[in-house]
């Protein structure tokens, strides 16, 4: 949340892969900048991941990355929908005029713990393909990264696709009152 309002004027806060690849798809961000963004994104959980490894002593067990508890298959159902989720949210903070923006890195970073709490202690809750990436390549762990790679890539698209579904109007919230108000109002003096 504290990133978000740091940085978020400056590069818009795309820490997450699949969430800059979402954007990119539904025309809220220029495609020809992703690649530089993903770079930029996998360097800095490299950079991270390589500074935990030089600073703690981190044993296998201790593995800061992210690992499936369960199968394979269950953490990948959960990274979707924690995915989905999380970008619906986003969505809705960042991309639609008529929400409170000034409230958005704490929607999202409510929604985050939210997921981490649901799927925590099965898939690790990353939604992240960079947050997984970094630790598996410094510590050499790569058991279910496609899982932390697919899993929120799909769930992202979905939930920008859905929240993109449910924005019928580009029109602010209190326009839309005023005009219902007017409807309502009109129909009243019509019918006495």
């Amino acid at each position: 949340m504290v990133m978000v309002y740091s940085v978020g004027h400056i590069s818009g806060a795309h820490f997450n892969p699949a969430v800059t690849i979402s954007f990119a798809i539904f025309r809220r961000f220029p495609v020809r900048q992703v690649p530089l963004y993903i770079i930029a994104q996998l360097m800095g959980s490299i950079l991270a991941s390589g500074t935990l490894a030089l600073v703690f002593d981190v044993t296998p067990e201790a593995f800061f990355g992210t690992v499936p508890a369960g199968s394979n298959g269950q953490s990948l159902v959960l990274e979707i929908i924690i995915s989905f989720l999380l970008m619906f949210v986003i969505s809705g903070v960042s991309t639609d005029d008529r929400a409170v923006g000034d409230l958005g890195g704490i929607a999202v970073g409510m929604t985050i713990l939210l997921n981490v709490f649901v799927a925590g202690p099965i898939s690790g809750a990353s939604m992240n393909p960079a947050r997984s990436i970094g630790p598996a390549l410094v510590k050499h762990q790569f058991e279910g990264l496609w899982v932390y790679i697919v899993g929120p890539i799909i769930g992202t698209i979905a939930g920008a696709f859905a929240y993109n579904l449910i924005r019928w109007t580009d029109k602010p919230l209190g326009e839309l009152t005023r005009v219902g108000s007017l409807i309502k109002s009109s129909s009243k003096n019509n019918a006495s």
